[in-house]
């Protein structure tokens, strides 16, 4: 089965719909970084120019985004996130292979991406699919988990 079927490359029609889906996924995440998450930051009209952008729409709107940035020798899986009201029912798993089944479609054989440290379900749930932890990254305001999986 094709890990990208089901997904669609996103537009700059859906715009709204991605910064609303990004703005509640990652809400969670602010008390416990005690600071705003990264992709929270970001300039999504630039991302959408430069990255791919997939979504996940689902019956009553967006259900998930998934940022890739396909680099030389690797792809960084820059977002990964899930409607609120959707987590929990394996989405975040199917967009993960998604990721894989991507990397392997650009003949790339690393995928790497980052969380913030304090974060540990996110870092325990990445390491369940064979993420590794390679360093920490001091960003002054912030520390960054840099993680790393080889297929």
């Amino acid at each position: 089965m094709n890990a990208l079927a089901g997904l669609r490359r996103a537009g700059p029609g859906d715009l709204d719909a991605i910064l609303a889906l990004q703005r509640s996924a990652y809400a969670k995440n602010r008390p416990l970084l005690g600071v705003e998450p990264l992709p929270l930051l970001a300039d999504y009209t630039h991302i959408l120019s430069k990255d791919e952008v997939w979504l996940l729409d689902g019956a009553s709107g967006l259900d998930g985004v998934l940022i890739l940035e396909p680099r030389a020798g690797d792809l960084l899986l820059w977002s990964i996130a899930t409607a609120p009201g959707r987590q929990g029912r394996g989405l975040g798993n199917r967009l993960l292979a998604a990721t894989e089944a991507r990397a392997r479609q650009l003949g790339l054989s690393t995928i790497r991406l980052y969380t913030g440290e304090p974060l540990t379900g996110n870092i325990a749930w990445y390491e369940r699919y064979g993420y590794v932890r390679k360093r920490v990254e001091d960003l002054g305001d912030r520390r960054v988990v840099h993680m790393v999986k080889r297929l």
